[in-house]
C-alpha cells in the first residue's frame, strides 16, 4: 500500500468553503453511511470544539475512539498507584489528568487529600530531579501514555541509570495504538469504515505501523494534524479512498510526519521497553498493545522492584467508559452522563480527563444542543 502525503503541508492551505463541498459530493457518491474513528483524545477534542460534526453530511458520522491514554488505562492500574502511595516510604510523581480518575474505592485526589505525598510533575525529568533531592524517598513515576510519551519515560529511566540512583521507579502501563486498532475492526458490534489516525503518536513512530490495517483489513487510514480543517482535509482524504475503493496509509499531517518516524525515540524505546500483552479498558487484553520495562532496566521497574501487584478490579457498574471508547455509544447513552456523572464528580475516567470523550461532549456538545 502507498504513502501518500495528501498535499497537506500546512491547515492554511486548504478552505473550509472549498473542503464542504468536497465533502458533500463524496457522501453523495458513496450513498451510504459511513463511521469515521478518530483514535486520538486531541483530534476528540479538536471535532467537539469546532462543531465539527455539524458540519458533515448526515451520511458522515465522526466516532471517537480509545485515544485519551487516561482514558482505556485499566482501573487495577489506579488501585496499585493507590496503593503505592500509602506506603510511608513512597513519593508518588503523576501526570494531572490521573489524579481524579476513580480506582475502585478511591483516586489519587482523594489520597493526596488523606496525607499521601502524591506531586504532579509536567514531565518525568522533574520526578527523576524529586529522586535526586529526596535520596531517602522511593520516587514512583506513574507511566501512562501512548508512543508520545513513552519515549520522554524511557529518557528519565536511561538518565535514572546514568546517575545511579537507586530510588526512582516507574509504574508503567504504556500502550501502543495499532493492535487496538485492529481489535476494534474484529469487534462485530461496530462498523468503521476508515481511521483518523493521530498526527502525534505517527510523529514518532512512522506512518508504515498502520499499513497493515490497510492490507489485512481494506480500511483506509489518513494521519492527520490537529486544526479542524486539519481533520476535514483527512475527512475528505477517507471519503475519497472509500468512493475509488481504496485502502492505504496517507499523510495529511506531511509538516510533521514521515513514512519512517523518528528515528532516535524508536531508538530509545526499543532500548528500555518491550512489547508485551496490555489490559484496555472497555477492549480487554490486546496481544502486543503495550510496553513493559526490559529486564536490562528491571531495577526501576515498580513492579518487581517494589513488589507491586495488579488485583482484580471493576469501574463503576454503571458507568459506560468501556463503551464509549470503543465507539459503541456516545457519552448521553451512559445514564450516569451529566445527572450523577460530571466533571465536578466523574463516575470514570472519560469524564475527568481533558481529552476524554465524555468532558469533551459535556463541554461543549450540551451547550450546543441546548
Amino acid at each position: 500500500m502507498g504513502i501518500d502525503s495528501g498535499g497537506g503541508g500546512t491547515p492554511r492551505g486548504e478552505r473550509m468553503n472549498t473542503l464542504i463541498p468536497s465533502i458533500n459530493a463524496l457522501a453523495r457518491r458513496i450513498g451510504r453511511e459511513v463511521n469515521l474513528m478518530e483514535v486520538c483524545g486531541t483530534h476528540t477534542m479538536t471535532a467537539f470544539r469546532s462543531g465539527l460534526r455539524q458540519l458533515l453530511p448526515r451520511n458522515v458520522r465522526l466516532i471517537s475512539g480509545p485515544g485519551c491514554p487516561v482514558c482505556v488505562t485499566d482501573t487495577n492500574y489506579l488501585d496499585a498507584a493507590i496503593s503505592l502511595c500509602r506506603r510511608p516510604d513512597v513519593l508518588v510523581a503523576t501526570f494531572g489528568d490521573l489524579l481524579r480518575v476513580p480506582g475502585s474505592e478511591s483516586s489519587l485526589e482523594n489520597e493526596r487529600a488523606a496525607g499521601a505525598d502524591i506531586r504532579v510533575v509536567y514531565s518525568p525529568t522533574d520526578a527523576v530531579a524529586l529522586a535526586r533531592e529526596n535520596p531517602d524517598r522511593k520516587i514512583v513515576f506513574l507511566g501512562v501514555g501512548f508512543e508520545t510519551t513513552a519515549p520522554t519515560v524511557a529518557a528519565s529511566i536511561v538518565a535514572a541509570s546514568a546517575a545511579g540512583l537507586q530510588n526512582y521507579f516507574v509504574l508503567a502501563a504504556h500502550k501502543t495504538m495499532p493492535h487496538a486498532m485492529a481489535a476494534l475492526l474484529q469487534d462485530q458490534q461496530i462498523r468503521i469504515d476508515g481511521f483518523i489516525c493521530p498526527g502525534n503518536v505517527t510523529v514518532i513512530t512512522g506512518a508504515a505501523i498502520y499499513r497493515f490495517i490497510c492490507e489485512q483489513y481494506r480500511i483506509p487510514c489518513v494521519v492527520t494534524g490537529f486544526e479542524p480543517v486539519d481533520m476535514l482535509k483527512a475527512t475528505a482524504m477517507l471519503l475519497t479512498q472509500i468512493a475509488d475503493g481504496r485502502a492505504e496509509v496517507e499523510i495529511e499531517y506531511s509538516r510533521s510526519v514521515t513514512d519512517r518516524g523518528n528515528a532516535i525515540a524508536q531508538k530509545l524505546l526499543a532500548e528500555v521497553f518491550v512489547e508485551c500483552d496490555a489490559g484496555w479498558r472497555g477492549l480487554g487484553m490486546i496481544p502486543r498493545s503495550g510496553l513493559t520495562i526490559r529486564a536490562k532496566y528491571a531495577a526501576f521497574d515498580a513492579v518487581p522492584a517494589l513488589g507491586v501487584q495488579f488485583e482484580p478490579a471493576q469501574p463503576h457498574p454503571g458507568c459506560r467508559c468501556g463503551d464509549v471508547l470503543r465507539g459503541l455509544i456516545t457519552p448521553p447513552d451512559c445514564k450516569l452522563f451529566g445527572t450523577a456523572c460530571t466533571p465536578t464528580n466523574p463516575f470514570g475516567p472519560c469524564m475527568v480527563s481533558s481529552e476524554g470523550t465524555c468532558a469533551a461532549y459535556f463541554k461543549y456538545e450540551r451547550r450546543r444542543a441546548a
